[in-house]
């Protein structure tokens, strides 16, 4: 699904017009953005919980090269489905 059939399956169930429903899906993506950004976690209680992986810097190598290069640390967004996400998927 793209965004665009989110958009349109949001504002038919939600019987809003397809502007409407696609103002309320970019908002909550750019707030679940912003929160992550600040550090925070954001938890969708049968949904599922936003947070931020914290990756260490390491040693890697060039596959074309075989050389070893320096990893720099980073910090990954990531997502742990709920319970109820988790059994309405495998019913």
């Amino acid at each position: 699904m793209t965004k665009t059939e989110l958009i349109s399956v949001v504002a038919n169930k939600a019987g809003i017009p397809k502007a409407a429903a696609e103002k309320a899906i970019n908002a909550a993506t750019e707030a679940i953005q912003q929160t992550l950004k600040k550090g925070d976690k954001v938890t969708l209680v049968g949904f599922g919980t936003f947070d931020v992986a914290h990756r260490a810097a390491r040693q890697g190598v060039n596959p074309r090269t075989r050389q070893t290069i320096k990893i720099k640390a980073s910090k990954a967004p990531r997502f742990r489905p709920g319970k109820a996400f988790k059994d309405a998927v495998n019913k």
